[in-house]
């Protein structure tokens, strides 16, 4: 009985020890083009552009090779966050809402974002948002 208790105690140590994991959230990726889908900052339209939380901190931003925008650490916070996106072309608000990820591992999952603005057209491409400013 004592060997059992023992190997017991042993199995749940190594298991209860496993490795910890983490998932980021999915990163937010925009495409800002204009309404004859030519890419703004290809064609030298979008020259200066910036996001701000609602702290008025700026986001990390990564410009990708096809002229696309990363945003980089957002969604990782359970709840709404609201953001601004400043340029020479347009200025917007969006927010992102996002939630503890229920798997096998700790994380956060991005829900939701909305997008607030005048004239703004915005499609989910399946990995990027494709946003018309003009």
């Amino acid at each position: 009985m004592k060997k059992i208790f023992l190997f017991l105690l042993i199995s749940f140590l190594f298991t209860a020890c496993g490795e910890e994991c983490y998932n980021a959230p999915q990163p937010v990726v925009f495409e800002f083009v204009n309404s004859n889908d030519e890419n703004l900052i290809t064609n030298g339209t979008l020259t200066l552009y910036n996001i701000q939380d609602e702290n008025n901190t700026s986001l990390q931003l990564t410009k990708t090779d096809d002229d696309k925008v990363i945003l980089e650490k957002v969604g990782a916070y359970n709840g709404t966050k609201n953001y601004t996106f400043f340029s020479n072309v347009k200025v917007f608000d969006f927010s992102i809402q996002s939630s503890e990820f229920k798997g096998g591992c700790d994380g956060y999952q991005i829900n939701k974002l909305t997008f607030t603005g005048i004239n703004i057209d915005v499609t989910d491409e399946n990995g990027y948002y494709k946003i018309v400013l003009e």
